[in-house]
């Protein structure tokens, strides 16, 4: 089991959502930070709270952004990718610089921390990167087809890099929660999930993201129990869970998840 206690996090997303959540079940465990978001106040309040931290303010949707904070976090333990947009409705609906802010956040940004991270850890030999993806990263659905696209290649690059990386005592791991009640993008749409997708709490997300890294686990599914038959199912036979997934209804409309959430994390 990997110890945590004084080993540094750069954690993204930092400031809302999902974020301050893992910061303090990481800083339960000892860890100490590199804060990154683009509110500073909520940065400072955080760090003031967690103590031993460093804040950062970048936006990720900027090229060269990503870069520079790789560069000024300087050597960290552990990166946890967790900054996102939602990117939901129907393509239609979305403009061309929405399409590259949804990709420069959600995809590029994490696979550009990586490849600067990287060679400081294959240099200590040690380290372990977190990418947050979701169960929209295995389950497609009618209406998230940019979300689905960004979640399904983040988790494409985190399990290949893991496979890249075997043997050289980095880890690395891919967290998928489904809808998460509380904060985050899902919480602030006041919607309800159907009941067999279920929700999850921020705390157990958090306790997902430690326990990746503590016991390297390859990916986590923060589902409940009922969710994970049709993980299951969808894995068998997509097209039997495609049509199951229509029938349900869980392809929202433009008027339930439009472009007014995009910008919300």
């Amino acid at each position: 089991m990997v110890e945590l206690r004084g080993k540094t996090v750069l954690l993204t997303g930092a400031s809302t959502g999902l974020g301050p959540y893992i910061a303090r079940r990481l800083h339960r465990a000892g860890a100490k930070f590199v804060l990154s978001a683009r509110s500073e106040e909520a940065l400072n309040a955080l760090a003031g709270e967690l103590g031993h931290s460093r804040i950062i303010v970048a936006d990720l949707s900027r090229p060269g952004e990503p870069e520079r904070l790789a560069q000024e976090a300087g050597p960290v333990d552990v990166l946890v990718s967790n900054a996102g947009i939602p990117a939901t409705g129907r393509l239609t609906t979305f403009k061309i610089e929405q399409i590259d802010r949804a990709i420069a956040v959600n995809l590029r940004a994490g696979i550009v921390l990586a490849a600067k991270l990287l060679p400081g850890m294959l240099e200590r030999k040690s380290g372990h990167m977190v990418f947050m993806s979701s169960i929209a990263g295995k389950l497609p659905s009618g209406g998230e087809s940019m979300y689905n696209a960004t979640k399904f290649g983040i988790r494409g690059f985190g399990l290949a890099l893991r496979e890249e990386l075997w043997g050289t005592g980095v880890g690395v791991s891919v967290i998928s929660p489904t809808f998460v009640s509380e904060a985050g993008m899902w919480a602030v749409t006041g919607l309800k999930p159907h009941p067999i997708a279920g929700e999850v709490s921020p705390a157990q997300v958090a306790d997902a993201v430690w326990s990746a890294i503590t016991r390297n686990r390859r990916e986590v599914d923060v589902v409940p129990i009922q969710l994970r038959t049709v993980l299951k199912l969808q894995a068998l036979t997509p097209g039997v869970f495609a049509t199951t997934a229509r029938w349900m209804g869980a392809t929202r409309s433009n008027e339930d998840l439009d472009e007014r959430q995009r910008d919300k994390r």
